[in-house]
């Protein structure tokens, strides 16, 4: 029979010390709040205070430090720079055990709590947690963790709910909210809606002037720098993406489209661009505009006939794409000859010149030459500026007559619209009811041939209606340099 001899537990399976040694646990507070409001801050130097005075009154307990987080959401750990230095501190050996208040102050993610917890336990360091009365290194301390965690987390998910809710209430209301802090124009008035800042206006008004007279994004960061005009948000760099954000923001109008982005998951707060899968709300006149809705639809048109001319246009000249091909319909571009001897010359000729194997048979032209002529039209244009200007008008009037436009994509919409009830109601009836899936195939065939006829009629409408109002931008630019010579 074999003999058994039991050897005596000599280390703390927590502390991993001698059990015979008074060693005092190296002890650290964590305290947070997830709001910025005066409730809270109170609460929050409140727990602070406290954590402070209880830890030091242990005489078994040395106190190391309270690490904190104000106004942060504790639906994940990832931006919790006050709990991650914590956990760095503690796995770096400085910390033997954790105070916090609840479970919901250190986690409201199951994860991430049980993940945290896990990480502290291999390394023998203990979370107390006061109110459910849980210190992890117990037998039952992991159970009840993830059971304390998945209600924190099913209340998280509550609280997102309603906060969802009642901005999409607001929404509905036509209530405006703009991120005043990096929103170049406006701050928050004294009535809740937007307010015009005037200094910041005149750059926003610049920015759209310098745009539709020819400029590119680009063009326009340049320039700005150059000036030393500040940027949204008070920095001194400008960037493209920013001046193509307030060329097509419908704030700077004085309208405002509400949900452009809704939160997918409550737990990471990622987001996404609303492609149609929550409601979308458009409020007209909903605050002061700093550009007219009339130049704003003009900058809009002068976008979409840029994006199609693509790396065709370029605001580097006053004649870029402006000299149009007779050939073959093409844009010139402008070529430097001999540019490091005394023969340089500029000239300017179809892109489409050496394109794809196919050469344009048009002949190139001295850019010399080109001014030339064009001083020419100017002289005649000012002999008869009046007659010139009455005529330019004229066209404008015209270009500004949408209505036939507008009647038609009206029409197609209300068709799409139909369209788009019909299908869906087809849809749900045959997931309802048994039919013949063959028919029913080629019944839903003929629906989507129908829809695509009608945004195909659309898109050409809207494009044509686009290429309309940017003529009608040019022309009232020129008008408005030639009123100036006169």
């Amino acid at each position: 029979m074999p003999k058994i001899t039991i050897i005596p537990q000599k280390l703390n399976k927590a502390t991993f010390m001698p059990l015979n040694q008074s060693v005092k646990r190296r002890v650290a507070g964590y305290a947070r709040v997830s709001t910025d409001s005066e409730e809270q801050r109170t609460s929050y130097t409140a727990q602070v205070e406290y954590y402070t005075n209880y830890i030091k009154s242990r005489s078994d307990w040395e106190f190391v430090n309270v690490y904190t987080d104000e106004g942060i959401s504790a639906t994940n750990t990832r931006h919790r720079d006050g709990f991650n230095t914590m956990i760095d501190d503690a796995l770096a050996g400085k910390i033997d055990l954790i105070v916090t208040k609840s479970v919901s102050r250190f986690a409201r993610n199951t994860v991430d709590s049980l993940t945290t917890v896990r990480k502290l336990k291999e390394k023998g360091i203990e979370v107390y947690f006061e109110k459910e009365n849980i210190y992890t290194l117990d037998a039952k301390g992991e159970l009840l963790i993830t059971i304390m965690s998945s209600l924190a987390q099913k209340e998280s998910r509550s609280i997102s709910e309603n906060v969802t809710w009642g901005q999409r209430k607001r929404m509905a209301d036509g209530k405006v909210t703009i991120p005043y802090a990096r929103f170049l124009g406006y701050r928050k008035g004294e009535n809740g809606l937007p307010e015009i800042i005037p200094e910041e206006a005149e750059t926003v008004r610049l920015i759209y002037k310098s745009f539709i007279e020819g400029m590119t994004p680009g063009m326009i960061v340049k320039m700005l720098m150059e000036q030393g005009v500040p940027a949204p948000g008070g920095g001194d760099k400008w960037y493209t993406h920013t001046i193509k954000s307030i060329l097509t923001n419908e704030k700077y109008k004085g309208a405002a489209l509400l949900q452009k982005k809704f939160t997918v998951d409550f737990l990471t707060k990622k987001q996404k661009v609303n492609e149609g899968e929550v409601p979308q709300y458009y409020v007209e006149d909903s605050h002061e505009a700093i550009i007219e809705p009339e130049e704003f639809e003009l900058v809009q048109a002068e976008i979409e006939r840029r994006k199609e001319l693509g790396k065709a246009y370029s605001g580097g000249s006053i004649f870029s794409a402006k000299i149009i091909c007779s050939c073959c319909g093409g844009f010139f571009g402008s070529k430097v000859w001999h540019s490091t001897s005394k023969y340089r010359r500029v000239i300017w000729q179809c892109n489409h010149k050496f394109k794809n194997g196919e050469k344009c048979t048009a002949p190139h032209l001295y850019e010399d030459v080109i001014k030339e002529k064009f001083v020419q039209v100017c002289g005649m244009v000012g002999e008869y500026n009046e007659d010139f200007l009455l005529s330019c008008r004229q066209i404008v009037d015209m270009l500004s007559d949408c209505s036939v436009f507008d009647k038609q994509i009206g029409t197609l919409q209300i068709r799409a619209d139909e369209l788009t009830a019909v299908m869906q109601a087809f849809i749900k009836d045959n997931a309802e009811n048994a039919q013949d899936q063959k028919l029913y195939s080629q019944r839903f065939a003929e629906y989507e041939k129908q829809m695509n006829e009608v945004e195909s009629n659309l898109q050409s409408l809207q494009h044509k209606k686009a290429e309309r109002l940017s003529r009608k931008g040019l022309l009232l630019g020129m008008i408005s340099e030639l009123e100036k010579l006169t």
